[in-house]
């Protein structure tokens, strides 16, 4: 979706001014739109149909420029995507949701250690988010819904940092990662409890 409503925002365009775009958005952080994989959406979205080639330059021994642009599918397309996104709720990977899911495996201590440590770690983007956002980049040279997005990745990242704090009480107090008796209910036996 960024890469074909990039191109809708910019065209005509070239790949190389789609690319720049994406990387000053950081996009690749956020949206997870990898620089090396620009080129070959671009290619790919064109193969469906859903961009056109306006046209191929080369000058000199640089590489060859092609110039793209929305065709009346990839306009639905967007439109399509857009609207899903706003419309639902989907939550992206995250790998530290799979590795708390083997809380036990970890010594309390350490567990405890990491949860504080992410606390920290998410209390200092918090204070580069503030910075940027309160910024005259972001207050006079983006538009108003970059701050708003700035609001959100701020508030996901304090309820998180709480909850960060909160889980490493928990553990630090020693209560037990399992209900009553269930630790010996077949199929958790492997479960060490985080005492190691």
């Amino acid at each position: 979706m960024m890469i074909l409503g990039l191109v809708r925002w910019m065209q005509p365009v070239h790949g190389y001014d789609v690319r720049r775009e994406l990387l000053s958005w950081s996009a690749d952080k956020w949206a997870n739109v990898q620089p090396g994989s620009i080129y070959h959406a671009l290619r790919k979205l064109t193969d469906e149909g859903l961009l056109r080639t306006v046209s191929v330059e080369q000058v000199g021994a640089r590489p060859a420029r092609t110039t793209y642009e929305v065709t009346a599918k990839g306009e639905d397309e967007f439109e399509t995507l857009l609207r899903a996104q706003w419309w639902q709720v989907q939550e992206p990977p995250d790998p530290f949701v799979a590795a708390f899911s083997f809380l036990p495996a970890m010594p309390r201590e350490e567990a405890a250690a990491a949860l504080r440590n992410r606390a920290n770690l998410l209390r200092a983007g918090v204070e580069s988010m503030r910075a940027s956002l309160d910024s005259d980049w972001v207050r006079n040279r983006k538009p108003v819904h970059v701050g708003w997005m700035f609001e959100l990745w701020l508030a996901r990242a304090a309820a998180e940092t709480a909850w960060c704090e909160r889980i490493a009480e928990r553990i630090e107090s020693g209560v037990s990662y399992l209900p009553d008796g269930m630790e010996r209910a077949d199929g958790w036996s492997g479960w060490t409890d985080g005492s190691r």
